[in-house]
């Protein structure tokens, strides 16, 4: 059993902050990503979460990512807003799209955000719900170096590419949260058992000649099962086109890789669509969003996608999160080498 530490929430977030300005982050970067790794673990997400941060500030010390760079914000069309992230992180690049996104999309009903020379934003689920806390139907999209082969292909040629879409409930709480990549599990997850020395299901990842391998190692340097096999592959190719080739973004068979040093930042993109659900549906948006969810909670042992998340974002909160140890002796470690 891997050996935990409980932190509070706040513990977690100022952790991440202190490593990544002592990589070399500004604060005013640091601390966009900083909020979202706490919030990450709050879900229960630990392999975008702390697991993560090493990972970032090895990219800052590389210079895969530029932890100085400030984005650039534009509003080219009435209802486009358009961020140059400057091979920045994304999250802050995210919400300065956000700060003029929402607005836009209260006052015309619907607007979008196209992010490019962007980089890895971490668990996408975790900005369209923001979207929906602000009253928004939020749809995003975010792709990622290549790591799935076509269908009848074996060279990965789109990455893993996840969508999301949170629709906003009563009280600001999203009461859908759809947060999924084309295949079958999150790239991070193998290289999480990668890194812990253990084996991986069978059907999360394919070996160079496309046969199915247990072994993380193997499967890292193969390709991803996609989830539903064409199927998935199709859902990568939309993402691919709505947040590489809608942003002018770098596709993913060209990106950097998002681990290990070697290539320069991946320069890859994100695309969000918020929406006023009042103005498209009449009004009608709440009550029908309502029945649907109560048609599935009236099912035993049903859920709605995101039940689980908002029930241990409450646990989180008032009980802590169990941190594995060697993360944090890692980040120790970062804390506390010298800098020239």
């Amino acid at each position: 059993m891997t050996n935990t530490q409980i932190l509070t929430l706040a513990e977690i977030e100022d952790l991440a902050l202190r490593a990544l300005v002592a990589a070399g982050t500004s604060e005013a970067n640091a601390r966009p990503l900083a909020i979202a790794t706490a919030a990450t673990e709050a879900d229960g997400v630990a392999s975008h979460g702390l697991a993560y941060v090493p990972i970032y500030c090895e990219h800052v010390l590389c210079g895969k990512v530029d932890g100085q760079a400030m984005p650039q914000v534009s509003v080219p069309r009435p209802g486009v807003v358009v961020v140059d992230a400057a091979t920045g992180f994304a999250h802050p690049a995210i919400d300065a799209g956000f700060e003029r996104l929402m607005p836009l999309a209260k006052e015309q009903g619907i607007a979008a955000l196209a992010i490019r020379n962007s980089y890895n934003c971490g668990v996408l689920g975790y900005h369209t719900y923001r979207l929906a806390q602000a009253g928004l139907l939020g749809l995003g999209f975010t792709n990622a170096p290549a790591s799935i082969a076509p269908s009848g292909g074996a060279k990965p040629v789109v990455g893993t590419n996840p969508f999301s879409i949170a629709a906003p409930g009563p009280n600001g709480a999203p009461t859908i949260l759809i947060d999924q990549s084309a295949s079958t599990i999150a790239k991070s997850e193998v290289m999480k058992h990668a890194r812990e020395g253990k084996p991986i299901p069978e059907g999360w990842a394919l070996a160079p000649d496309g046969t199915p391998t247990t072994d993380p190692e193997i499967g890292l340097k193969g390709s991803m099962a996609p989830s539903g096999g064409y199927k998935g592959v199709g859902i990568a190719l939309l993402t691919e086109l709505m947040a590489a080739a809608m942003t002018g973004a770098t596709l993913g068979i060209n990106a950097s890789p998002f681990s290990g040093t070697m290539g320069g930042p991946p320069k890859t993109g994100q695309f969000f669509v918020a929406v006023d659900p009042g103005v498209t549906s009449g009004g009608a948006f709440g009550d029908r969003l309502a029945a649907l969810a109560a048609a599935i909670h009236a099912q035993e042992g049903a859920h709605l996608p995101g039940d689980g998340r908002r029930a241990k974002r409450a646990c989180a909160a008032s009980e802590g999160v169990a941190v594995s140890v060697a993360t944090l002796s890692r980040i120790n470690a970062l804390l506390a080498a010298p800098r020239a």
